[in-house]
């Protein structure tokens, strides 16, 4: 079972699916002529602009919808994880700096796949009885395309992946830093952990929304000041950084030793499979947060989403390689060494503990701190992507079931995850991609884009 798990996972993230990502992003792009590069201004003014000249951006007084700030927030929650300090990491060790720069292409190409989502999203949602959107990929699906079997694969693969990487994976992360840093054992962590979902959970999507537009820029603030003091400490190397991840992005091929090792084709698919990893453009899991807005335009709900992958990749993860590549704890050549050798390297979350703790007294306690937030946001953002898709595939009762399995899993994922766990949930994370890019494909005639 494990095997066949390990090669569907490989299969599912192998090149043509990358391919098929970066395909969709670049359709978007030159469909809409550089929309996320050239009417920068224009989705500027219509998210952050209006955050300061309209009110009810942040608020809204519909009983059953959430304001665009909030389900912002409650999809960048979902992004905002592990893989901005984990997945940046790993991606600088088994694809060297280049693997930045490839990250940062596939954020560049994923902002539209995530504009053309969004759009989607708010076009085809509708009310149901109680007068609460119902809205998200496994939507556009059905009512878009009239293909029902292609939604219900959807939503039980994002269902799958809510239960693993949504929460499972990201409570072992949030545990073992705990562990690491303050000797806390698991088990307290756990429960302490399914005790806040429990309670966060029981106040519907409202409850979530609330918290989470308080949680993000909490959290974004605390890890990017952190992450400033470090660079403030190393600015003369931040030139040298970058220079290194333009440099070896494009190395066609690898040398005997040093960073030279890493060539230009584990560089594209380390940089860009972690990219997906962590702004998750393409899968259409956001969606289903973006659909509860009280938004009138669609275009404005997939202006948001663009802002969603700048701030998850382009801001914050370039930020935590910028850290790992200054503080002088980045050794390629050592790191290369072990991997040509079959020896295990040192993990994602010690490397990037390992550059904060370089400046800041408690690096790895702070950066434990980090994750723990970022875990927790991820979890509770999830959990309302799981339920959607639970409550598409059985209704109300469904919907109560799945929050009693999600609530009561939260203490084992902390506890113990195995790596089959990972794998499983890593390989129905990608496999959402296939009906929604397919989706994407035969719909995205219909998207459209605001000019000014």
């Amino acid at each position: 079972m494990a095997q066949w798990i390990h090669a569907l996972q490989r299969f599912v993230w192998g090149p043509g699916m990358l391919v098929f990502f970066l395909a969709a992003g670049i359709h978007f792009t030159v469909q809409s002529r550089g929309f996320q590069i050239f009417k920068l201004p224009v989705w500027l003014k219509h998210t952050l602009g209006a955050l300061q000249r309209d009110r009810g951006v942040r608020k809204t007084k519909e009983e059953h919808s959430i304001s665009q700030f909030q389900s912002f927030c409650t999809a960048l929650a979902a992004t905002l994880g592990t893989g901005n300090i984990t997945g940046v990491a790993t991606a600088l060790v088994f694809g060297g700096p280049g693997a930045i720069f490839w990250m940062w292409i596939s954020a560049l190409f994923g902002m539209m796949t995530n504009y053309a989502e969004n759009f989607l999203g708010i076009k085809y949602r509708y009310r149901d009885r109680q007068g609460r959107w119902v809205g998200g990929a496994m939507v556009y699906m059905e009512r878009g395309l009239q293909c029902r079997p292609l939604a219900v694969a959807f939503a039980l693969c994002c269902l799958g992946a809510s239960l693993g990487m949504g929460n499972m994976v990201q409570g072992n992360s949030m545990a073992k830093g705990l562990e690491e840093a303050f000797r806390l054992p698991p088990v307290v962590s756990g429960s302490v952990c399914m005790a806040l979902v429990a309670a966060v959970l029981a106040g519907g999507v409202k409850r979530i929304a609330a918290l989470t537009e308080k949680l993000v820029p909490v959290m974004a603030a605390a890890y990017l000041g952190g992450a400033l003091v470090v660079l403030a400490v190393n600015w003369r190397l931040i030139d040298d950084a970058f220079i290194l991840i333009f440099r070896e992005a494009f190395r066609l091929r690898s040398a005997a030793g040093g960073v030279a090792g890493y060539g230009m084709g584990q560089a594209i698919r380390m940089g860009i499979a972690r990219g997906i990893f962590s702004n998750e453009a393409g899968l259409g899991s956001s969606v289903m947060a973006h659909a509860q807005s009280d938004v009138q335009q669609p275009e404005v709900q997939g202006m948001w989403g663009i802002l969603e992958i700048f701030i998850d990749t382009i801001l914050v993860c370039t930020v935590t390689a910028l850290v790992i590549l200054v503080s002088g704890v980045y050794e390629p050549a050592e790191l290369l060494a072990q991997i040509q050798a079959g020896i295990e390297t040192v993990d994602g979350t010690t490397l990037t503990g390992m550059a904060f703790g370089t400046v800041i007294p408690w690096g790895k306690q702070f950066l434990a701190g980090a994750t723990v937030l970022f875990a927790f946001a991820t979890i509770v953002g999830w959990s309302y992507f799981g339920e959607q898709t639970a409550a598409y595939l059985w209704k109300e009762r469904g919907a109560r079931v799945y929050r009693i399995v999600y609530i009561l899993i939260t203490l084992p994922g902390c506890v113990i995850a195995p790596q089959m766990i990972w794998e499983l949930s890593d390989a129905l994370n990608g496999m959402m991609a296939i009906p929604n890019l397919l989706a994407l494909f035969f719909l995205g005639r219909e998207v459209r884009y605001l000019k000014e």
